[in-house]
């Protein structure tokens, strides 16, 4: 178990609810995941928006917690504002903080961001901020009031995997007591037990299962390579060698092993 804020957590897979084929396909998908959060966009779910509302009601029937994220802002104001309303339509205090800061590659505005985080911090927001692999901005969210920090393993929605495996290891290594959640480019089920085994806290997924040809076999799959992960980073992974090491003594290795040598 882990904690997010207020929130303690036994799956560390979150999932996100957009481009699924259907509304009951991604129902599925999210029960079979396992997951206890899934993320929704402020934008598609105004309290006048009948469809956004049925939707809502849909979400409320898997009883996972709700955590709305401020997607498709480009500015601190913007996202605050966001914030606020996602407040008041979600009742929580939980907001996934996303600025962006360029278009093509949808990476945050890392000033944006931090003043964004700062401002919601002190209204009372518990903030789980979406950033890149940079280990000085993880810092400056994390003294802006921020419990947690979720950094890309690639841009959203783009499947690249781990592209800077050496930036996340050394954010985890010397964020120790800090939740990380990768959010943002994992494509495939080892790229997430991959970052499990470093010891990232959860996962959080949303174009590799939606978009899958099996939405539900991939929410599967994906949760048991996150267990996988964090089991073997749990039970302390073998370190790499250069040389071979030979796994069997030569006391003890079985009569067939020694076939042809000559006998007494």
């Amino acid at each position: 178990m882990y904690s997010l804020g207020t929130l303690h957590l036994r799956s560390r897979l979150l999932l996100g609810t957009a481009q699924y084929p259907s509304p009951e396909i991604m129902r599925q998908a999210i029960l079979a995941s396992g997951t206890e959060v899934v993320t929704v966009s402020v934008r598609r779910h105004s309290p006048e928006d009948r469809a956004g509302e049925a939707f809502w009601d849909l979400v409320r029937e898997t009883g996972t917690h709700v955590l709305p994220n401020t997607a498709g802002c480009h500015s601190a104001k913007e996202a605050i504002t966001t914030a606020l309303m996602a407040r008041e339509i979600f009742e929580t205090p939980r907001i996934k903080l996303e600025v962006i800061g360029d278009e093509y590659t949808l990476q945050p505005d890392p000033l944006g961001l931090v003043k964004a985080a700062r401002e919601l911090v002190s209204q009372g927001f518990e903030v789980l901020p979406y950033s890149t692999e940079d280990l000085v901005l993880a810092q400056h969210l994390l003294e802006a009031g921020c419990g947690a920090v979720m950094p890309w393993a690639a841009p959203i929605g783009s499947g690249q995997g781990i592209r800077n495996p050496s930036a996340l290891k050394t954010m985890r290594d010397r964020l120790p007591e800090t939740p990380l959640i990768v959010d943002a480019g994992i494509g495939k089920p080892s790229e997430a037990a991959r970052v499990m085994e470093m010891g990232y806290d959860a996962v959080l997924l949303n174009s590799a299962v939606a978009l899958a040809d099996h939405p539900v076999k991939m929410a599967e799959a994906f949760r048991d390579a996150i267990a996988a992960g964090r089991a073997g980073f749990e039970a302390g992974l073998m370190e790499s060698r250069d040389m071979a090491s030979p796994s069997t003594p030569t006391l003890g290795t079985p009569f067939w092993h020694q076939a042809g040598t000559k006998q007494s």
